[in-house]
């Protein structure tokens, strides 16, 4: 059966269902294949910069940290990192608190999570419109086909199941359609609504470990900071009563 030579032939608004049909199997291909690129790509080099990144915040050099965040593109994650770093850097340079830092800190984490995530799910809601829709504008084109059969047939003043029969089994093509459409996207949709949820998820525990990483450094530092200044003035306090006697 020539599906092709059958819809060329087929009426005007059945023609219109089929190309709406095809456009959406081209838009959510599109997107598809954008999704699974961005999410490749942002995974791999958000590993390489892990990896660069770890080592610094294990040793509190968070400048270095943040100079390597705002030289990786195409991360996520990196992303997620220069935001909380620099974030909790300004605030301690304003004189806040660790604690207040901390919370500031979070709140922006919170902001840019939103972005991002809406970054991630660019384009699914053409996926999910499209798994959703394309069974019923498949029957749509469907019930228009029998409908100008039943037409013809009254406009010619005969036929039977042998003649209408035919027709009505082209008609039923664009059904067909419409359910090849859906099938592999709503498979699709449900493949990257798993893989960008697990994505975030990563990416809200890393901003968490980050915000604790941020914390017990700068503590350590105030305590650090601290036992320097208690010992000079120690040390100062020795020299003072050693010039004494």
């Amino acid at each position: 059966m020539d599906v092709i030579a059958i819809l060329k032939h087929a009426p005007l608004a059945v023609q219109l269902v089929v190309a709406v049909l095809l456009t959406q199997a081209l838009l959510s291909l599109a997107v598809i294949i954008d999704r699974v690129l961005l999410l490749h790509l942002s995974g791999r080099k958000s590993k390489e910069f892990a990896a660069k990144v770890d080592e610094q915040l294990e040793q509190g050099d968070f400048e270095a940290a943040l100079e390597t965040a705002s030289q990786t593109s195409g991360s996520h994650l990196a992303s997620y990192m220069y935001t909380g770093i620099r974030c909790f850097l300004d605030r301690r340079a304003e004189g806040k608190s660790i604690a207040k830092s901390v919370h500031l800190t979070e709140r922006a984490l919170e902001r840019v999570g939103e972005t991002v995530s809406a970054n991630l799910n660019k384009g699914m809601g053409v996926l999910a419109s499209t798994g959703s829709t394309a069974p019923f504008v498949g029957l749509l084109g469907t019930v228009l086909g029998i409908l100008f059969t039943f037409q013809k047939i009254a406009a010619e003043g005969g036929g039977g199941i042998a003649t209408i029969g035919g027709e009505i089994g082209e008609a039923l093509i664009v059904t067909g359609l419409g359910l090849v459409v859906a099938i592999p996207v709503v498979l699709a949709f449900n493949w990257l609504s798993g893989k960008i949820g697990l994505y975030e998820a990563g990416l809200s525990n890393a901003a968490s470990e980050l915000v604790d990483t941020l914390e017990i450094e700068a503590h350590d530092r105030e305590l650090e900071a601290e036992r320097g200044a208690r010992e000079s003035r120690e040390e100062l306090s020795g020299a003072r009563q050693a010039s004494v006697a």
